[in-house]
């Protein structure tokens, strides 16, 4: 009951806050301005992750916190500060893995880190990986109106369900609280045009908390090593967006830390239209994932293993399907004509598909008009 009062706190009051940071931000010009590779058409106000961070503190104070856990909430505080900074000034890559990297130590030191393995070095080892690995998937996954907080939502409800397995009620609060504060954050986030953006202090801060709760989620006792498919099932969409953009700008020749609009969500975009469609389609993936990891965990140990074998080759052919796959040619157009200068406005993409369709009229009027000659003329020799 605690954990479900945490939620509904965390989502009413990020709910009401938002317009207050919206206001803030554009009294400060704290704005994401459209440049380069982004798509919104306007300069946005950023701070959404301070709602959130609020929120998720105010669902804690109404269902309790636990002090076993309490770093990781604490630590979300100077991630958020960090990460809203980056979003005025853009902190220099070391130093922001450097703070990632703290994080994780800070977890290791506090009992919170992975606890799976009889050999405490890589207890610690993959915390830190962890940590870190998980906040930058889910940075890389905000790239689209309402794609960071659908999924941490859903990784957030998988997570309190794996700590309610182990009867582990601290750790479920501070997820249904996370995944109240997404969902009150995302009615403004995707309105259309969007209002606010969570920028890195929101999806670091996210990152974290997920991080935090899906290691404190899995225990050594009740899941063992297998502790680690579990988690990253839980985490199973941004691991795959991040696998995704790995590989393709790798491809490409290009930076995998540069940005661009080759992840998962703008690939969806091409066949579902919206990034409201694309939020929803995330969110019910990664439910139904965490939904599948939740009975594989009842199911036992084998089951988890052999399902992360499964998802593995799953994952393998999803990732070649998006790379090769002609469904998603139009957005690799679009890259191309924009690093070719060829098309500057946010519209590019529906500018592209609007040509090929207008190309394809032309085509067919063409040949109907030559076809209606051929009935009633003799063929010229450039016809034949």
């Amino acid at each position: 009951m605690h954990a479900i009062v945490a939620g509904a706190v965390a989502a009413i009051i990020t709910y009401l806050l938002t317009p207050a940071v919206i206001r803030l931000a554009v009294r400060t010009a704290f704005l994401d301005r459209p440049a380069g590779y982004k798509g919104h058409g306007r300069a946005t106000p950023y701070l959404g992750g301070t709602a959130i961070l609020a929120g998720v503190w105010a669902g804690l104070a109404a269902g309790g916190l636990h002090t076993h856990w309490a770093p990781i909430v604490l630590c979300a505080i100077p991630v958020w500060a960090m990460g809203t900074i980056d979003d005025r000034v853009n902190l220099p890559i070391l130093l922001r893995v450097g703070v990632e990297m703290l994080v994780g130590v800070v977890l290791v030191i506090t009992g919170l880190g992975w606890q799976v393995f009889h050999f405490a070095p890589a207890n610690d080892v993959i915390t830190v990986l962890w940590v870190v690995g998980v906040m930058n998937a889910f940075n890389l996954m905000d790239n689209m109106d309402g794609a960071a907080a659908t999924t941490a939502a859903a990784s957030a409800i998988g997570a309190a369900g794996i700590a309610l397995l182990s009867n582990q009620r601290g750790p479920a609060t501070i997820c249904l609280a996370t995944a109240g504060a997404c969902i009150g954050f995302l009615p403004r986030n995707l309105a259309r045009p969007s209002r606010i953006f969570m920028g890195d202090g929101g999806s670091l801060t996210l990152g974290l908390l997920v991080a935090g709760l899906t290691m404190s989620a899995v225990t050594r006792a009740y899941f063992g090593p297998s502790g680690v498919v579990i988690g990253a099932l839980l985490v199973g969409c941004v691991i795959f967006d991040t696998t995704l953009v790995t590989v393709s700008r790798t491809r490409a020749g290009r930076s995998v830390f540069t940005g661009g609009r080759d992840h998962t969500t703008h690939r969806l975009r091409t066949l579902l239209g919206t990034p409201l469609n694309v939020a929803l389609a995330l969110a019910a993936t990664q439910l139904i994932l965490c939904a599948i990891t939740v009975a594989l965990a009842r199911a036992g140990e084998g089951w988890v293993i052999l399902a992360a074998g499964v998802c593995l080759v799953f994952g393998f052919v999803l990732l070649w399907q998006f790379e090769m796959s002609p469904w998603f040619e139009v957005e690799r157009d679009r890259q191309e004509a924009k690093a070719t200068g060829a098309l500057d406005a946010p519209d590019a993409l529906t500018a592209l598909t609007d040509a090929r369709v207008a190309g394809s009229a032309a085509m067919t009027t063409a040949l109907a008009s030559v076809a209606h000659r051929g009935d009633t003329a003799p063929a010229s020799p450039s016809a034949r």
